[in-house]
């Protein structure tokens, strides 16, 4: 049915617990930092607007307020969560896939970083290829969606649609599948590993597909559960700080619920579709008409293979 094994997956989410627990206590204090900055900008906008009768209105906007400005704080860092995170996980998730001892505790989260470090000096130059790897997918999806636009049959729009949301489920982590085929082949050119990396999950496209859709039911729907469970205490929770901020409790709870998804589902994800796409490789090369294919599609690509010669 699927191309992973999920007790493998499992066994794999234990043995890195460390980064299970670091990434937990970052998204949690994320989900925190939505919930004061909301809170405080509520209280400012009620206070500012209560002597012109209408505080509810200024706890709203105040609360957008807040919102917006934790949203542009996480923009501003988005870089570097990807460089001590979301790399680092994905570098001790692929030594326990090939069979390794990890250390335990915050040693394994150095461990981590220290493999990261050795393949990408910087925060920027790993952010700049995730990007453009980002770009090459969303056009591999763009092109296989071109036919179902073309074929305006009303009866396959709902069947599409989910289509889509498979592909984009795809594209948000197989950036990071390509990152984890890098630090497996342990390569000294980066831009190299990504660009074979690309090829091959072009050539294994389909396969991809059907293992993001199993694991889009799987995670959305334990995200929901996780959104159930915790909207009542929420709920509780904002309105005993003030009744004025009632419409806020859903809101709150998307967040930490969200914070539980990024810190405990996403990483299964990720482990689930290294499997997979390990699975399909293997014994592949890069197919050099897929090569030609992605270079023609994209100009990211092309881009993607200037820099591979340029740091060969």
């Amino acid at each position: 049915m699927w191309d992973f094994d999920t007790f493998k997956t499992l066994a794999a989410m234990r043995a890195t617990f460390p980064f299970i627990l670091f990434r937990l206590l970052i998204y949690i204090g994320i989900g925190l930092a939505y919930a004061l900055g909301i809170g405080t900008g509520a209280g400012l906008g009620y206070a500012f607007t209560a002597f012109a009768g209408d505080p509810g209105s200024g706890a709203g906007i105040g609360g957008i307020l807040g919102f917006g400005a934790v949203s542009g704080v996480l923009y501003w860092a988005r870089e570097y969560l990807l460089y001590l995170v979301k790399a680092g996980h994905i570098a001790v998730l692929v030594k326990v896939l090939q069979g390794e001892t990890l250390p335990g505790g915050k040693g394994q989260i150095d461990y981590a970083q220290g493999i990261v470090r050795q393949r990408f000096a910087e925060a920027s130059s790993l952010f700049l290829l995730d990007q453009i790897v980002k770009g090459v997918l969303r056009a591999v999806n763009g092109l296989l969606m071109t036919i179902s636009f073309l074929l305006p049959i009303p009866a396959l729009e709902g069947l599409m649609r989910m289509v889509q949301r498979v592909l984009n489920l795809s594209l948000t982590y197989v950036d990071e599948i390509i990152l984890a085929y890098s630090l497996r082949t342990e390569s000294t050119n980066p831009w190299a590993a990504g660009k074979d990396g690309l090829i091959l999950y072009a050539q294994n496209y389909k396969a991809m597909l059907k293992n993001a859709f199993f694991l889009m039911i799987i995670q959305y729907g334990l995200a929901l559960l996780i959104f159930l469970l915790i909207l009542g205490p929420v709920a509780v929770l904002v309105g005993f700080i003030s009744q004025g901020l009632a419409p806020w409790a859903v809101p709150v709870a998307i967040v930490f619920a969200w914070s539980f998804k990024a810190a405990l589902l996403e990483p299964f994800a990720v482990a689930a579709l290294m499997q997979a796409y390990f699975k399909l490789i293997e014994g592949q090369r890069p197919n050099p008409e897929w090569d030609e294919k992605l270079s023609r599609l994209s100009s990211q690509f092309r881009e993607l293979k200037e820099k591979a010669l340029g740091a060969g």
